[in-house]
């Protein structure tokens, strides 16, 4: 029963989304997809916040209880998670609550998170480059095709570029050869490779549904 019953209610819900968005009917397109499956997502979603909220708390809090290597870290975590919770649920706004423009956990969004993601993608930028200096050479045709089409799409992408397309009168239009690596050959690349994920999607789905794939239980069998 532990087993059966969750399988059953994900064919069922499989079934019923396929029809969903397969059928051209009002109350498939409108009914069922709108009303009913938009309720029952938002449900789902607040479950699976829960599950994750709790799983973040615990896992940081087991660190710090064991205090292992960066602990440290886990207690920023847990302090921070803490202050954004207190000020933008449990504080009334007339003190400074809730999460409009203006309010205290806005003023920490704004002034610690932001640039805190800023410095982390300034930091990535340099891995960026190691990453590309390694792979950038022409050690086979491909490697060379690569190595050509990166250093046009970043001189389309860069005030350089212009520079240089206004200095040769437009002969050397990298600004255009960049839209053009992007709209026909990377499209194709991205189409392709979108192709292969839903057919991926779809074989796990089925998979899932008909009961084959069943770690999502929490075993094998």
């Amino acid at each position: 029963m532990k087993r059966s019953l969750p399988l059953a209610i994900v064919f069922i819900g499989g079934i019923i989304y396929f029809f969903a968005y397969f059928t051209p009917h009002y109350f498939s397109e409108y009914i069922l997809q709108q009303k009913i499956l938009v309720d029952w997502l938002k449900i789902l979603g607040l479950f699976a916040f829960v599950i994750g909220l709790y799983s973040l708390i615990h896992l940081h809090a087991t660190k710090i209880k064991r205090k292992v290597d960066n602990w440290q870290y886990s207690v920023m975590t847990l302090t921070g998670l803490t202050i954004m919770f207190i000020f933008g649920i449990l504080v009334p706004e007339k003190f400074g609550g809730g999460i409009d423009q203006g309010s205290i956990y806005d003023w920490i969004f704004m002034n610690v998170q932001v640039p805190l993601q800023a410095t982390m993608f300034s930091l990535l930028a340099f891995y960026i480059t190691s990453a590309a200096f390694r792979a950038f050479k022409a050690r086979s045709v491909e490697a060379t095709c690569l190595l050509i089409a990166a250093t046009i799409v970043m001189l389309g992408r860069v005030p350089l570029g212009e520079s240089i397309r206004s200095a040769t009168k437009g002969f050397l239009d990298f600004p255009l050869w960049t839209q053009w690596i992007l709209d026909v050959p990377n499209m194709a690349t991205k189409r392709a490779i979108t192709f292969g994920v839903a057919l991926g999607m779809i074989a796990t789905s089925l998979k899932i549904m008909f009961g084959i794939e069943r770690s999502w239980l929490g075993g094998s069998e």
